[in-house]
């Protein structure tokens, strides 16, 4: 897959001429309703011998018009989202810059530029994709600012038979909130993931008998709620069961920084400095401050027994 990374003002000898189908959305967690999206646009690239194309900013658009925003939260990271456009089988993945020049363009100068200029023969799209104000530049409008030069596709929400809701990028992050990885999953299509560098923590593990790995997560990577986890980590090029524990310590004391370590099950190396890949499967049970250290021992053992048997259930 070509990446192609585009600011305003680009050139036009940064881009490629062959004609696409081309999928647009932010896909904040490439989801299963923005998996159809980019099916859809594959489906068709297919059909008629186009590239298939996939174009997302380099941040939320609406930090741009926030006066104060907070720090964003993604439940995919750039290179990660990059990394499911390939496996969804995007030719070019378009990375566009989302600065004070674009959040001031007109939605005319956004379609010349965004998708004629792309070499786009299809635009396909959520039916509620805007491209500057909601009310005027939106799906059912885009037709008048397209004039023909290219067809247009508005893929409905995707409703899953148990839910009357729409999968959402929301729906999931308010899942995560909750410690519910298990719905969130459901949402996602796969198993919700994140990264993070192997680093030095208090090593109060290995003195109980349950070494961890501490990891060093991005700030701008949602994580799921404090709480113990059943997951499998990838390290080192293998992949081993673990139990997670996203929490504040509170057992050794207050005021800690919240933390990510993981006990990985039949696991014996030192491995910091190295990066580790987490996929969340199924939430445990919340943090619990014990009264003796002897208490947490007697939990983590409980806690290890548990991810066993909840990997060897999915195994059957």
């Amino acid at each position: 897959m070509e990446i192609i990374k585009l600011s305003e003002p680009y050139q036009s000898s940064q881009l490629p001429k062959e004609p696409s189908a081309l999928a647009l959305g932010f896909f904040d967690g490439v989801h299963l309703g923005h998996q159809k999206v980019i099916k859809t646009a594959k489906k068709i690239a297919r059909e008629r011998g186009l590239k298939l194309a996939v174009m997302t900013f380099d941040r939320q658009p609406k930090l741009m018009y926030q006066p104060h925003p907070k720090p964003a939260l993604y439940l995919t990271l750039l290179a990660r989202k990059l990394e499911l456009f390939e496996q969804l089988g995007a030719d070019i993945a378009y990375v566009v810059t989302f600065d004070e020049h674009l959040a001031s363009m007109g939605p005319q100068e956004f379609v010349d530029k965004y998708m004629v200029g792309l070499s786009a023969q299809v635009v396909v799209a959520g039916q509620d994709y805007t491209y500057g104000k909601k009310e005027l530049a939106n799906m059912e409008t885009l037709p008048s600012f397209a004039k023909g030069r290219f067809d247009i596709v508005a893929v409905d929400h995707l409703v899953l038979a148990a839910s009357t809701s729409k999968v959402g990028s929301t729906a999931i992050r308010a899942y995560l909130n909750q410690g519910q990885v298990d719905q969130a999953n459901e949402l996602l299509g796969y198993p919700f993931q994140t990264k993070g560098l192997v680093v030095h923590g208090f090593a109060r593990g290995r003195t109980i008998g349950f070494p961890t790995i501490n990891l060093e997560i991005d700030p701008s990577q949602h994580l799921p709620a404090p709480g113990v986890y059943a997951t499998q980590v990838e390290l080192l090029g293998q992949t081993y069961l673990g139990m997670a524990s996203v929490g504040y310590n509170e057992t050794f004391g207050d005021n800690f920084d919240l933390t990510v370590e993981i006990y990985l099950l039949d696991f014996a190396k030192d491995v910091y400095g190295q990066e580790a890949t987490v996929a969340w499967y199924h939430w445990l049970r919340p943090m619990v401050k014990f009264a003796s250290v002897a208490e947490l021992i007697d939990q983590l053992k409980a806690d290890e027994a548990a991810v066993r048997q909840y990997f060897a259930q999915v195994k059957k």
